[in-house]
């Protein structure tokens, strides 16, 4: 792994923080990586104002967009030359596969890339006019705003809230999971590295890693932040929301999701196994969008599951570094005991365990935070297994019997984040698309993202959207302009 230093970035300078130190873990061997220093509250506040310094200053404020677009443009490639220690950093403190990893890493870059293109050809527009007037409709940067991030893909999540807020012109206070620092600080020195390159404030960033008791919560108070962007659990969401609302500030919230996916009776069989398998198990589940709960169409139910948990033990569980590895570690030794717990939860609900359902067992895991892939059923939509949001390898299946009876358990969720279809009728397809109350739906695939294609949850899923175009107008304030091209003198003249 990359040599880690402990400095966080704090108002545009490398320095050590005065707050909690912070442990980050190697999930899969239990081994303390690194030290990193976390910010005080007074620190988050001289962060602020710093960055809010930064934002005014002519040289950013006063940057045209096709040059912010050209920073960007270099960040991604900054990104993009430097994947393989992004991607090691990352699954040292996550667990991840590499594979994966290597993958979030260049998804980053192409977030850059394309909300550099999108900058370059962002448009303001003159409105109809309705009497003696021309008028404008112009977008201008917010000032300083707060991006507050989980562990469970720290880069890529990174990426969705700098990049538009850069690009929007503001500056960023970013605070990283405390569990995950390393990747995101990381990330800082690269963004860094591009300010220095263009004769940029480096105050436009801070990196500040802790908790969100007193860092996060610092961050969302300040009031010089005019915007926050969080992804994580419901619960602190609705406190982000909560603060955002008292400062009458806009805020975008990604929160959690128990995903369905459903398998007609007329589905590629092969197709929708690899598909549920990846929905639910890579990442090892820990993904907002897994498909969690897993719909059958009755008369397939028992073949389908049956070679389902078949395959399920068949995945290869291992440290992330091993390039067989297909299920990793958990986060966190903390978090797998949370998933067991849930586990044990559903036993007590009444659920059959069909795989899974422990701790591995050798030496290769005995240090390590993993856990293995879990199939469940015998459990109704009802139960606490089937409505909670375990965030782990745990999938629980259900029949159902026709389309009204699927939809009417789908939708019986708080949340309503992403769905998964499998079958091969288009019409169909449409049809249940349509009726499914979530942000996103697959069709014929699952956890495909793209950059250009707004995200967004429904119900206790989130709040606002990112990704796509208008990503950089969320983190802008729209302002109306009147020209007036009358000679004749206004009512009340003199």
């Amino acid at each position: 792994m990359p040599t880690v230093p402990t400095d966080i970035l704090i108002a545009g300078q490398w320095r050590r923080g005065a707050g909690e130190p912070l442990d980050t873990v190697d999930p899969a061997t239990g081994r303390v990586l690194a030290t990193v220093s976390s910010p005080s509250a007074e620190e988050v506040r001289e962060a602020a104002e710093a960055a809010a310094r930064a934002a005014a200053e002519p040289a950013w404020r006063d940057l045209l967009p096709h040059e912010r677009a050209r920073l960007l443009h270099r960040i991604g490639d900054l990104i993009e030359q430097n994947t393989d220690e992004l991607s090691a950093l990352q699954t040292s403190d996550t667990g991840k596969t590499l594979a994966e990893t290597r993958a979030l890493a260049l998804s980053a870059a192409g977030t850059f890339r394309y909300l550099a293109a999108a900058l370059e050809t962002a448009e303001d527009t003159l409105t109809p006019s309705r009497g003696p007037y021309v008028t404008m409709s112009v977008h201008e940067p917010i000032g300083v705003v707060g991006a507050i991030n989980p562990w469970n893909s720290p880069v890529a999540s990174d990426a969705q809230k700098l990049a538009p807020a850069l690009a929007a012109g503001n500056a960023v206070l970013l605070k990283p999971a405390a569990w995950t620092p390393l990747v995101s600080l990381a990330l800082g020195r690269l963004i860094t590295r591009a300010l220095e390159e263009f004769r940029l404030p480096t105050a436009l960033l801070s990196v500040l890693p802790g908790s969100g008791r007193v860092v996060g919560d610092a961050i969302a108070r300040h009031p010089l932040v005019a915007r926050i962007g969080f992804t994580g659990g419901t619960a602190t969401g609705r406190s982000i929301a909560a603060v955002a609302a008292d400062k009458l500030i806009p805020a975008s919230l990604e929160l959690g999701g128990k995903s369905p996916t459903i398998v007609r009776a007329d589905a590629d069989v092969e197709q929708a196994l690899a598909g549920v398998l990846f929905g639910i198990f890579s990442s090892s589940g820990q993904s907002c969008i897994a498909g969690s709960r897993l719909f059958v169409a009755r008369e397939i139910y028992d073949s389908f599951v049956g070679e389902l948990v078949e395959r399920v033990r068949a995945l290869r569980v291992g440290p992330g570094t091993d390039p067989a590895t297909q299920v990793g570690p958990l986060v966190h030794h903390r978090h797998r005991d949370a998933v067991a717990a849930y586990v044990d939860l559903a036993r007590s609900e009444g659920a059959r365990v069909l795989c899974g359902g422990s701790a591995p067992e050798g030496e290769r895991y005995r240090d390590g935070a993993y856990y293995l892939p879990t199939v469940l059923d015998g459990l109704p939509n009802t139960s606490r297994t089937c409505q909670e949001e375990i965030f782990g390898p745990v999938l629980v299946a259900l029949p159902y019997d026709d389309e009204d009876d699927l939809v009417r358990q789908a939708n019986d969720s708080v949340y309503g984040l992403a769905c998964g279809i499998w079958t091969r009728d288009a019409r169909a397809a449409w049809r249940l698309a349509r009726r499914i109350e979530a942000g996103t739906v697959w069709i014929n695939t699952y956890k495909q993202f793209s950059a250009s294609t707004p995200f967004s949850g429904w119900k206790d899923s989130g709040l606002g959207t990112e990704k796509g175009r208008d990503a950089i107008r969320a983190y802008q304030r729209q302002k109306s302009l009147y020209w007036g091209t009358s000679a004749a003198p206004l009512p009340w003249a003199n």
